[in-house]
């Protein structure tokens, strides 16, 4: 089972009313307790109402559950830039970046793992909501610049060299959105990250498809 699949089980289980023990829901899932305890931690930092600790027992109180959803990509760009717009424009209003921060964990929490860091170490609920918004408004720019086949320059946060870039295809890889492009500085293919993107600037000219360059070539790479 999933770690996804099994956490919505878990929540499933808990919603019934009763205390049950990690060794109990460890039997019942085959996975371990120290699993279980790590699960229930997780739910916890997502905002899922569970009462209970170690070594005595999980319950889980009343809320609201929404049916499955399938969010395609730029829905789910747009549902995050409002969290970080809410995030960093609540300052009078903390019961609201407090439920943005609650609701984006619980977003982090059912996201695909494949190709993603431990938990924690990169979820958008755990971005300074500050630091989403800036990788959000090159966004536009970096879309527009894919479909046009527009190169840009680019500075990176870090030593602020400059880059040329052929920008490709925009990715929500490891819960983060990343940049894949034939990278013209170095000769080589890269995954940029926009919350790393300090100025962005298109370029005159437009570029075509050269054999090792192309988004099929990079996608066509050995592992």
């Amino acid at each position: 089972m999933k770690k996804t699949d099994r956490l919505y089980a878990l929540m499933e289980q808990l919603k019934d009313g009763r205390l049950h023990t990690a060794e109990a829901l460890a039997e019942r899932f085959g996975v371990s307790v120290r699993t279980i305890y790590r699960d229930m931690d997780v739910l916890m930092a997502s905002g899922v109402p569970i009462e209970g600790e170690r070594g005595r027992g999980y319950t889980a109180r009343g809320g609201f559950t929404l049916p499955p959803l399938t969010l395609t990509e730029t829905e789910l760009e747009v549902l995050h830039l409002g969290l970080a717009a809410i995030g960093a424009g609540a300052g009078e209003m903390p019961e609201l970046a407090q439920a943005a921060q609650s609701l984006s964990a619980k977003i982090d929490a059912v996201l695909p793992e494949e190709g993603a860091p431990e938990p924690g170490a990169f979820g958008f609920a755990s971005y300074p909501f500050h630091e989403a918004a800036e990788g959000f408004r090159h966004m536009p720019a970096v879309r527009a610049a894919i479909r046009a086949r527009q190169r840009l320059r680019i500075t990176l946060m870090g030593d602020g060299s400059a880059l040329e870039i052929r920008p490709l295809r925009l990715d929500y890889w490891g819960r983060i959105w990343t940049c894949v492009a034939w990278n013209e500085t170095t000769g080589a293919f890269d995954s940029l990250r926009l919350d790393r993107i300090t100025a962005l600037t298109p370029l005159p000219g437009l570029f075509v498809d050269e054999p090792g360059k192309r988004l099929a070539d990079y996608e066509g790479r050995k592992p």
